[in-house]
């Protein structure tokens, strides 16, 4: 995971395998490293229902994107191009 600090484009790279190797809460596991690196906007591709709950209680405003870099998503988010949801775009896994 990257947050990156805007509109400078500096960044930090944050360890997020944990939650990507998890049996279960995987979406909250990230979420949780989000929230702690004290980001206020997510962009993702996806976002499920647990991690959408998660950092719409802490204030994290989410956006999904299909670019392709993280420069392209940065872009189009600083050009206006991207929504904030209103909900999850995906199904929790259990």
């Amino acid at each position: 995971m990257l947050v990156v600090d805007l509109p400078e484009r500096t960044f930090v790279a944050v360890d997020n395998r944990a939650g990507m190797n998890a049996t279960q809460g995987a979406g909250i596991s990230a979420a949780q490293s989000v929230i702690d690196a004290g980001a206020t906007v997510l962009i993702s591709g996806h976002c499920g229902p647990k991690a959408f709950r998660a950092l719409k209680a802490a204030n994290v405003d989410i956006y999904l994107t299909e670019a392709g870099t993280v420069a392209e998503a940065l872009d189009k988010y600083e050009a206006g191009e991207l929504e904030s949801i209103a909900g999850a775009d995906v199904d929790g896994h259990w």
